[in-house]
């Protein structure tokens, strides 16, 4: 950290903060996402090493992509191209929602973004107003991977407990363990109809009531859903809530009503996927989608340029220190499971153990002339806290 300037912290969490710097040598501001003691904290250890492999891994336009990553002193450090903006911002300043112009070149942006992740096995996890930043252009990013993961084979399962609870679907709230991109599109579809009114679409301050929202919105959970309800301990005693009638999605148009709903399928085998969504009326009608895109690729392409012509950051004395700190401490890091998330028996988890951590290292050290356009990724925050009149939950 020797060689950067910190200007303040821009986002906090359980994991860490973030903040905005600017390189000494260079003058370029970044973003530099801190986390605590990642060797004392499996949890963290795990995000962290999760959400760098992954971003090395995915590469797209509308993805935000990791400059440089060094460990030091058992914390971990990503650095990104600082920019001040995210959806979340948007939406504070027009509290009756966007213009619908502005409205289709953000979602077809963040469609563009999930249906990459989705063709190469992905899924985000959790979509959320925080996790999308804006350029000055108008270029979309969706970030924050610390609970994104590759898609496992149909015997093995996940953890439920993902998500910001508003745009948590009906099947992570029950607490099923076979999900897959599905809990995706059901964000997404929950985000669709922030963006147009304004205002969050299911603002539960529980799970049970996240899923009351859910049922008075959309009718009855499936059969499925229910049985794993009234299975889940931590819903013991609890009745779970059933509505005879519902309450229509209001204030938005007959199209944005058909779109969203092909998000909002209370069965996950019902939603659309990404790629279909792209191909809505929503965004096709007035040729909408051919004009947007020639504009869009001009929008990249200048951004391209004018980061091509900021000046390079390279590795101080201190950060190549820390690559054989980091070296030297390998061997003290045996036993790391890839993804403590999966509920696999132990004699899989333990051949995994001590394999992920030198993977991800050989990655980071080659990463040093990397020129690929890169944007800044707020913390996640798991705990609840206040932002105005948004809820951060987990």
């Amino acid at each position: 950290m020797e060689s950067y300037e910190s200007l303040g912290p821009v986002g906090e969490g359980s994991y860490g903060t973030v903040l905005k710097c600017r390189h000494r040598e260079s003058g370029r501001l970044v973003a530099i996402k801190k986390f605590m003691d990642s060797d004392e904290d499996k949890t963290v250890k795990k995000i962290a090493l999760r959400e760098i492999k992954l971003l090395r891994q995915l590469r797209h336009d509308n993805l935000v992509n990791l400059l440089m990553v060094w460990k030091r002193r058992r914390r971990w450090y990503l650095v990104f191209e600082f920019v001040d903006r995210t959806l979340l911002e948007d939406l504070e300043q027009n509290p009756n929602g966007l213009d619908l112009n502005t409205c289709r070149q953000y979602m077809f942006q963040i469609l563009r973004a999930a249906t990459f992740c989705h063709q190469q096995n992905v899924i985000h996890r959790d979509i959320k107003p925080e996790n999308i930043l804006i350029s000055q252009e108008g270029v979309v990013k969706l970030c924050d991977f610390g609970f994104a993961r590759t898609i496992a084979s149909p015997s093995e399962v996940y953890t439920d407990y993902v998500a910001t609870r508003w745009y948590r679907a009906p099947e992570l709230l029950v607490g099923d363990i076979k999900y897959g991109k599905p809990v995706d599109v059901w964000a997404l579809g929950c985000l669709l109809i922030e963006v147009l009114t304004g205002q969050p679409l299911f603002p539960g301050d529980s799970d049970l009531d996240q899923i009351y929202h859910i049922v008075k919105c959309f009718g009855n959970l499936v059969t499925h859903h229910q049985e794993l309800f009234y299975r889940n301990p931590i819903f013991s005693g609890v009745k779970l809530p059933e509505s005879s009638s519902t309450v229509p999605l209001q204030g938005i148009s007959s199209v944005q009503l058909i779109v969203s709903q092909r998000c909002l399928d209370m069965d996950p085998e019902g939603r659309a996927q990404c790629s279909e969504l792209l191909d809505h009326l929503f965004f096709t009608q007035d040729s909408f989608h051919i004009r947007f895109l020639e504009q869009l690729n001009a929008k990249i392409q200048k951004e391209h340029i004018e980061n091509s012509t900021l000046p390079k950051i390279t590795r101080s004395p201190g950060q190549e220190r820390s690559k054989v700190d980091e070296k030297n401490s390998r061997g003290k890091d045996k036993k790391h499971p890839e993804d403590m998330d999966e509920k696999v028996n132990k004699d899989k988890i333990e051949k995994m153990k001590g394999k992920q951590p030198s993977q991800v290292s050989k990655h980071i050290h080659n990463n040093n002339n990397n020129n690929t356009f890169y944007l800044k990724v707020p913390f996640r925050t798991p705990k609840v806290t206040l932002h105005k009149t948004r809820n951060k939950i987990q």
